[in-house]
């Protein structure tokens, strides 16, 4: 019998134009190709790691000690940030949309006693947690988290800040003031609002945990590290009760970045095997993010998606979400329940967009580490040739001359935005 011959792998360069993860900065790869081959304790790596480290403090805005990244992707990050949820402490979630729901699960899980968990592995009905359903398409609000945590007291609240399954924002600073007010642990799923949006996590004092992902606003390799960042009151309840993890445990991650014992120290010790490689990514990626800062950032991505959400409007597209890098949006009447069929052939055109997860079908277009006009002008005019390969009566260039005119109107207060 002979072997199975496979070929050699070859991906093609597509556009990504979806939630996530976006295109990575070319710089970013070049840091990543260039790197040497190292192992996990060589000094340039550790080095590496502790800049990481204090460069995450500035673009959370925090003077959080506990601030790092851990390896893998934004679930790795959130995996981490709940491992201070014990079986049988009590937790209220907000839930919104496909992955704050997956969130809510997580919280479940964790929370679940050892009856509870083996009654449904896979999907347990945790007493102590009380999930807060919010239909799709609508913001957590204020008014629904202080009157939960009032009721019900909890340990734990959780919080996604940006829901990319429905692209709305929540409000953050009212779950802040509600943890407050009523003596909780704010828990917040920062994954894609971090390095998008212009907020600064210590004015935020309900919340005890933060945790992001690498791939939406950092805009670095998906496989390299997700932003975490906690609180004092959060590692001194860590230490109090342990956790059920060894990989994904808080304290122990923090050794590898230089953070022992509650101090920082000049090079971390070892806890895993780190990859130069991701190391070396994740370093160039914030330096970016430094560089053009992030209230810069912000407001280039605040200018670019109403550019583009003029443009959309323009073919008869209605925007639901409120989000800056993703707009999630139901097609005109005449291709209503066609979502999905639009979506696969943009996909085999090299155009990565999505539909909704969850109920009702919308499209998410996205416009991570897009900014500029020629890139916003070259997502518009794919999605609106597509519509008009599907369906009659769409003309391309009726959203090009809105996008265009948009830019024109705005180019004084555009700045290099444009």
């Amino acid at each position: 019998m002979t072997a199975t011959q496979y070929d050699q792998l070859d991906i093609p360069h597509t556009l990504a134009a979806g939630p996530g993860p976006g295109n990575t900065d070319p710089r970013v790869l070049e840091r990543f190709t260039a790197c040497g081959v190292a192992d996990h304790m060589q000094s340039d790596v550790l080095r590496g790691l502790v800049e990481c480290k204090h460069m995450l403090r500035k673009v959370f805005g925090t003077d959080n000690l506990y601030t790092f990244g851990v390896a893998g992707t934004g679930w790795s990050g959130l995996d981490a940030m709940m491992s201070a949820v014990m079986p049988g402490d009590s937790v209220v979630a907000f839930v919104n949309g496909t992955f704050s729901s997956i969130d809510g699960l997580t919280l479940r899980m964790k929370a679940a006693t050892a009856d509870e968990l083996a009654a449904e592995p896979l999907n347990p009905s945790a007493a102590s947690v009380t999930v807060i359903e919010v239909p799709h398409g609508e913001s957590v609000n204020a008014s629904q988290i202080d009157a939960a945590l009032k009721k019900l007291s909890p340990k734990w609240a959780f919080m996604a800040h940006w829901e990319t399954g429905s692209g709305r924002v929540n409000d953050l600073q009212g779950f802040s003031d509600a943890c407050v007010a009523h003596d909780v642990m704010g828990l917040v799923d920062a994954v894609s609002s971090l390095g998008v949006a212009d907020f600064s996590i210590d004015n935020y004092p309900g919340v005890a945990a933060w945790a992001s992902c690498p791939q939406k606003g950092i805009c670095c390799l998906p496989l390299t590290y997700a932003p975490v960042s906690f609180t004092d009151r959060y590692i001194k309840a860590l230490q109090t009760t342990g956790a059920r993890t060894f990989v994904h445990h808080p304290l122990l991650e923090a050794r590898h970045w230089g953070i022992v014992d509650g101090a920082d120290v000049e090079q971390g010790t070892y806890h895993r095997t780190h990859s130069a490689y991701a190391v070396a990514a994740f370093h160039e990626a914030l330096r970016l993010a430094i560089s053009e800062g992030i209230s810069e950032r912000a407001a280039r991505y605040r200018f670019h998606e109403a550019a583009m959400r003029t443009a959309l409007s323009a073919l008869g597209c209605k925007v639901t979400s409120n989000m800056t890098s993703l707009l999630v949006l139901n097609l005109p009447e005449a291709m209503a329940g066609k979502e999905a069929e639009l979506v696969k052939r943009c996909r085999e055109q090299g155009f990565g967009i999505w539909t909704t997860l969850s109920q009702p079908i919308q499209i998410r277009i996205g416009i991570l580490n897009q900014l500029e006009r020629k890139a916003v002008c070259d997502i518009v005019t794919r999605f609106a040739r597509a519509m008009s390969q599907m369906q009659n009566g769409i003309n391309p260039s009726v959203a090009v001359s809105a996008l265009n005119q948009y830019y024109v109107t705005h180019q004084e207060t555009a700045g290099a935005a444009a």
